[in-house]
């Protein structure tokens, strides 16, 4: 089924199609429509929706939803995600799959409600505390708002973690064209979760470990679990690499911004090509490498004064020069804006 979509709206059908029923959460621009198609949707296929009175209730109902078996999301942005930190950092301990969506407004502090990327750092490195991580994705488009909300609940359940969609808040606000396959989504087995009779009693579930020994072992399962996903989950795209002698980074909206820049180098004879993560954890460092094997230099852009361009330098080792260009406070560059930049640092006439 074909139809004209905001992004916030698309992250609420696909839930539902990926047999999502419960939703927790409270409004915050730029992520309020997900909240409130949620409001108007989930109750319409039997489900729950509660605006919780915070965003610290809301992740804790999430946790009692996950903890009985049952495919649950919240969303939020930069200042109700700061306040489910430690409700995430919860889930995680206690192995608990869940789905977060955030759309990412500036900050620090309140910050305005416009585009900015500068929570990759919150999402990707574990904003909570103790050894943990998030699976974080990163759309593009009406159509992966809605395609990576799917994964999201599926590689959520399939390493018992929080699993997060990362969107900046143009992602989330624009309106596209969404493909939509209405097809009912076959839900896994949880022999772990709480039933609410007797059998499963036991299985009530706790993030603490009450001697140092077993809380090493607990944190050695996790770390096993993450390394798993690293080798198996790590997704990302390319374009027009073969004979790129500048690699191009990044992510969301600044990665379609990019996808244009390629074009207008290209028209001037610059060989341009683009590396985009999907994943910003696992980040696809590996295949970063290997792209980045035939170029002179790498050059990230992003909308924060620089995140996302620590793991890139981490992933190549000082192999190639990293050059980086940002703009924050909502700002987004234009594509001449980051081929006049790119141009320069090459001194290349424009």
């Amino acid at each position: 089924m074909r139809q004209l979509c905001k992004g916030n709206v698309a992250v609420v059908k696909a839930a539902i199609m990926a047999g999502c029923r419960f939703f927790f959460g409270y409004p915050i621009t730029p992520a309020s429509e997900i909240a409130e198609y949620a409001a108007l949707l989930i109750p319409q296929v039997g489900g729950t929706f509660v605006q919780a009175e915070s965003e610290v209730s809301a992740i804790n109902m999430v946790y009692g939803a996950s903890s009985a078996g049952k495919r649950v999301m919240t969303a939020s942005s930069g200042p109700g995600i700061s306040l489910m930190q430690e409700g995430i950092s919860y889930l995680a301990g206690a192995e608990l799959p869940c789905v977060i969506a955030e759309v990412m407004r500036s900050g620090p502090g309140l910050g305005n409600i416009a585009p900015e990327q500068s929570d990759y750092f919150a999402m990707t490195k574990g904003g909570g505390h103790g050894c943990y991580r998030n699976i974080v994705l990163a759309p593009s488009s009406v159509q992966e708002m809605a395609s990576l909300t799917l994964l999201a609940f599926e590689l959520a359940d399939k390493y018992r973690n929080p699993a997060v969609l990362l969107a900046d808040g143009f992602v989330g606000q624009m309106m596209e064209p969404l493909e939509l396959e209405l097809v009912e989504a076959a839900l896994p087995e949880k022999p772990w979760a709480v039933k609410g009779n007797l059998e499963t009693r036991p299985n009530l579930i706790c993030s603490i470990h009450l001697t140092p020994d077993a809380m090493e072992a607990h944190v050695r399962h996790l770390e096993e679990k993450y390394k798993q996903c690293e080798r198996d989950e790590a997704r990302w795209e390319t374009y027009l690499t073969e004979d790129a002698e500048v690699l191009l980074v990044g992510y969301g909206i600044v990665s379609r911004v990019l996808r244009s820049t390629v074009d207008l180098a290209r028209q001037q004879g610059v060989k341009v090509g683009l590396f985009r993560p999907i994943s910003l954890w696992p980040f696809p460092s590996k295949a970063l490498v290997e792209t980045a094997r035939r170029t002179a230099k790498v050059m990230v852009f992003e909308l924060s004064t620089g995140q996302m361009v620590e793991d890139v330098r981490l992933a190549l080792g000082g192999s190639k020069p990293v050059e980086f260009y940002s703009r924050v406070g909502g700002n987004v560059p234009s594509a001449e804006e980051c081929k006049a930049e790119l141009f320069a640092r090459m001194e290349v006439s424009v």
